[in-house]
């Protein structure tokens, strides 16, 4: 599946199951025996289900997996992810304490129980695991678990890969990183030369490098996880002070159990911080019982009246906190906080008393900015309402506490120190026979943060001035706004943190420049901005207007959406010299089915909305910035993952090719006329996420093709909600000339572009597959036409052609897909959702149990084809001339998306006639699928009127 593969199995300890070479006749070789010695959170993820599940299939009784690494690497985290994929049974470690002490010593953990529990489960007997309450600081009692429904038992723990348990566990998982790197790397800048990085993993992880590193070294996945805080899941909170805190109603929230917590918050000051140090930069942490909880700093916005935070709290234990102090660092704040709260869905109402303080606080919590602000609506809370910490209140009631001897600072400057100390980690890569002892092997993979540079300190905005005639916007006129800019980020930052920057840039401009504030994000297609705007808009509370709404309808009739011509820029500088005067604008809406202007929606700067952010790949064209105030340029995601995808194709079929020889054939648009304005962006946001692997963006799917009725899908969902539309959509596969393959057309060596309204979008990689559910990216990548023909000139050959409607319906947590396969007399029913267990519920209900398939469309259209009428790329012969024509217009498209930029469009007039003959075909071919849709839709009015007049009725 990688390159760079190596042996990883060591004379001591643990199960390897497939240590033969691997069958001439299979395609792939074992997982276990491909797994890269050092990957991403994400990809690690991916490759311990997919190992699960070979393992599974070969193997009789129970798969068991460890996964170990030290407090705060984020272990936990990934066990529950792959458990809620896989449905295993997880055996946290942390139950099988046998004192109060803090859990990283040894002798706090009973292994004897541990070990009987695993050989009981390896024996098929049921077992009773051990339940420990950290409040009460006891064992509380005991677990049954039962062998039969065990199929998968996940150990997690810091010393899950202890040689006591090596010999039990079948897959070995090390994960490192997290606030485990972060912290180190925080510390290391904040003492400067001080200490070493070594003295700083024994001081703050004593029992690191003893006790559990060297266990570390004989996983099979090993993962360096660079995830430490994002506000890409932030909470949004709305606080108050209570009237009553005694008498408190939680209305609305009746019925639900109260949670009752006692906490110890302490803020630890650097050594070197001067009094007037910012807060942020302090490190938290929060005691709850024996437990321990480690947050780098105060991170969080403040916008209007509510306080986002991310998730940003790691377990670590309590010798960290030793360490800490011992270091230097000093408790400046320490306060109590008891909290009752009740929690309902994704909102959480809690009455917190600061002793400190001597007040009592109602907070509103939530993953939704517009959800929290309306139940505060409806509980008829209406403030004042509080944006400070608790520590800001304390600090200006009690002043800073001030350091009795500060440390001197070091002589030499801390960034030249972070360059030098902080290295980028290198895997392990050893032979069987150079390596006869653990000892022998070098360990940078555990010690090393995961980036080469880490700046503890964010980055601070500045601004420049600049001549206001140098640089007028499309509005024709200057004020002072005008001659006050952003100065450039000098670096380029990963996806949380440019998200950070990103937010903390318009709050900079708003209070220097005010109302309005106009924003671009700007780059390829599939990079990330189309999310990055979404995600900003919901912590500011503004509006996201995408340019493809500004498309000329005559402009994109030929799939040509990545070109610059296509936009309406007239149109375009008249709205934002509109929002820029702070007048009522119309926005276009475009209908991409139709590829026609279908309308116009009002749009209007206020003091709730005085933001506006326009996303787009041309957003940052010199056309079109000059009218800006914030530039924000994003590469990566699925762009640079197909550029990888290409890569690895053609190195298995003996061909290498360079990224740029890539780009200049997939991305010709891309480089020619996008990348060059990327490089003026304010901030440069490089997106490393893997929205394809990742466990964050998983939709679960139920898939059968047994008949439902429509009143049945009404019924389970919401009719306050409801909505419904009908697609028509064309699935071509595309493999690279070369693979191997066997005579069979497997998904996995394809990539599937699908057409639907009119867009193109991508699929490199099929998704997981569990049980009755698949697991699929919650993501669409869009593409334009010439990517489509850059694969083609790379080689890679249209093998398969689908074409089908699909009448869909949804409320918002349930989406239920109709799809009509042409040449497939029964139509299939999709059940989609991000809640595993509703996403059952509702297929229970529809009484679909039991004839559930996970087979992908590709596979069933070729099981329904006799042999003797498959052509010879397999597919049917009818099916291959369609394909053909596609195939022809799309190469058509492209070749003439790529010289555009040299020739003018009247200039390719001989090439009109095959496009308009291609298109007529398509329509032709699609042209039942529109009398469908019509009686259709007609039909389902009829019948929601219908239904909901006898609701009404009841």
């Amino acid at each position: 599946m990688d390159d760079g593969v190596v042996q990883r199995v060591f004379e001591e300890g643990g199960r390897d199951y497939f240590q033969q070479q691997p069958s001439t006749s299979s395609s792939s070789s074992s997982i276990l025996q491909s797994l890269p010695l050092h990957v991403s959170f994400d990809h690690g993820y991916y490759l311990l289900i997919k190992s699960i599940q070979e393992l599974r299939e070969k193997k009789r009784g129970i798969v068991t997996v460890g996964v170990g690494g030290p407090s705060g690497s984020g272990k936990t985290s990934l066990a529950e992810k792959v458990a809620s994929v896989i449905g295993c049974t997880l055996v946290s470690m942390e139950n099988y304490r046998v004192g109060v002490d803090e859990g990283n010593d040894l002798d706090s953990i009973d292994f004897d129980a541990l070990v009987r529990n695993l050989e009981d489960l390896e024996e098929g007997k049921d077992t009773l695991i051990p339940m420990f309450d950290f409040q009460q600081k006891r064992r509380i009692g005991s677990k049954l678990i039962k062998s039969a429904s065990s199929s998968v038992v996940m150990v997690d723990g810091t010393y899950a890969l202890h040689a006591r348990l090596r010999s039990l566990l079948d897959i070995r998982v090390a994960v490192v990183g997290g606030v485990h790197f972060s912290l180190l790397s925080k510390v290391q800048y904040d003492i400067g030369d001080s200490c070493s990085l070594d003295s700083l993993i024994d001081s703050i992880f004593p029992l690191f490098r003893k006790h559990i590193e060297p266990d570390l070294h004989h996983a099979q996945i090993r993962i360096n996880n660079s995830f430490v805080s994002s506000f890409r899941e932030a909470i949004y909170k709305l606080k108050c002070r209570s009237e009553a805190p005694d008498a408190c109603s939680f209305s609305g929230f009746q019925g639900n159990e109260a949670q009752t917590d006692n906490f110890i918050e302490m803020y630890l000051r650097p050594p070197s911080a001067r009094e007037e140090a910012r807060i942020n930069d302090w490190i938290k942490v929060r005691q709850s019982g024996i437990q321990y909880y480690l947050s780098l700093g105060d991170q969080r916005i403040v916008d209007k009246n509510f306080i986002i935070r991310p998730k940003a709290e790691f377990e670590v234990g309590r010798m960290t906190l030793g360490g800490l102090l011992a270091l230097g660092y000093n408790v400046v704040v320490s306060y109590k906080r008891a909290s009752t709260s009740v929690t309902i869905g994704n909102l959480s109402l809690s009455l917190e008393t600061i002793d400190t303080l001597g007040e009592t606080f109602m907070v509103l919590r939530g993953t939704n900015r517009k959800t929290v602000g309306a139940e505060a609506l409806r509980m008829g809370i209406n403030g004042p309402w509080l944006t400070k910490s608790y520590l800001e209140m304390i600090l200006e009631r009690k002043g800073v506490p001030r350091l009795n001897t500060p440390p001197l600072l070091p002589n030499t400057p801390i960034a030249s120190n972070q360059e030098r100390v902080i290295a980028a980690p290198k895997p392990i890569r050893t032979t069987p026979n150079l390596v006869t002892r653990l000892e022998d092997l070098s360990q940078p993979w555990t010690r090393s943060p995961t980036k080469s540079k880490m700046e503890p300190v964010l980055a601070t905005w500045h601004f420049i001035s600049s001549d206001p005639r140098a640089d007028n916007t499309v509005t024709g006129s200057s004020s002072f706004r005008d001659t006050v800019k952003l100065a450039p980020m000098p670096d380029s930052y990963d996806l949380d943190r440019g998200l950070l920057l990103s937010v903390q840039a318009i709050q900079a401009l708003l209070e220097n420049k005010g109302l309005p504030i106009i924003v671009g994000i700007g780059g390829p297609s599939g990079s990330g901005k189309t999310s990055l705007a979404h995600k900003m808009a919901n912590i500011v509370g503004c509006e996201v207007v995408s340019l493809e709404s500004y498309f000329k309808s005559e402009q994109v009739k030929d799939f040509k959406y990545d070109d610059f011509s296509s936009l309406d820029l007239s149109l375009l500088s008249k709205n934002i010299g509109d929002i820029r005067h702070g007048r009522r604008t119309k926005v276009p809406i475009f209908d991409l089915e139709t590829g026609a202007r279908s309308g116009f929606k009002e749009l209007e700067v206020s003091e709730d909305c005085g933001v506006i952010i326009f996303e787009g790949v041309y957003a940052l064209h010199p056309e079109i910035r000059k009218s800006l105030d914030l530039w924000i340029a994003v590469v990566g995601g699925v762009h640079s993952h197909l550029i990888s995808r290409v890569q690895r194709d053609k190195s298995r079929v003996g061909c290498f090719m360079s990224q740029n020889e890539i780009m200049m054939t997939v991305f010709p648009m891309f480089q020619q006329h996008i990348e060059p304005h990327l490089v003026h962006a304010h901030l440069k946001i490089r997106n490393d996420f893997d929205p394809v692997l990742s466990p964050e963006s998983s939709l679960f799917v139920l898939k059968s093709n047994k008949q439902v009725a429509y009143q049945d899908i009404l019924k389970i969902l919401d009719p306050a909600k409801f909505c419904s539309s009908v697609q028509n959509f064309i699935d071509i596969y595309l493999r690279l000339p070369g693979i191997p393959a066997n005579g069979q057309l497997t998904e996995s060596d394809c990539i599937r572009v699908r057409i639907c309204e009119g867009r193109f979008a991508l699929l490199i990689r099929e998704p997981i597959r569990e049980g009755n559910f698949i697991i699929q990216p919650k993501v669409d990548f869009d593409i334009s036409i010439s990517t489509v023909a850059g694969l083609l000139n790379l080689g890679y050959q249209a093998v398969a052609y689908i074409e089908a409607s699909a009448f869909i319906y949804q409320d918002g947590k349930i989406l239920i897909e109709v799809d009509h396969l042409q040449d497939v007399p029964s139509p299939y029913l999709q059940i989609k959702g991000v809640n595993k267990e509703a996403v059952a519920a509702a297929g229970s209900t529809l009484k679909l149990d039991g004839s559930y398939t996970t087979k992908s469309y590709l596979q069933i259209v070729l099981e329904r084809l006799p042999a003797i009428e498959r052509s010879s790329s397999g597919i049917h012969t009818q099916q291959a001339a369609r394909l053909q024509e596609l195939i022809e217009f799309i190469q058509s498209q492209g070749s003439s998306s790529s010289s555009e930029s040299s020739q003018s469009r009247e200039a390719s007039s001989p090439i009109e006639g095959i496009i308009e003959d291609m298109q007529s075909r398509i329509k032709r071919l699609e042209r039942w699928h529109t009398i469908n849709t019509v009686l259709w839709t007609f039909l389902m009015s009829a019948l929601v009127g219908y239904s909901l007049y006898q609701r009404k009725r009841q």
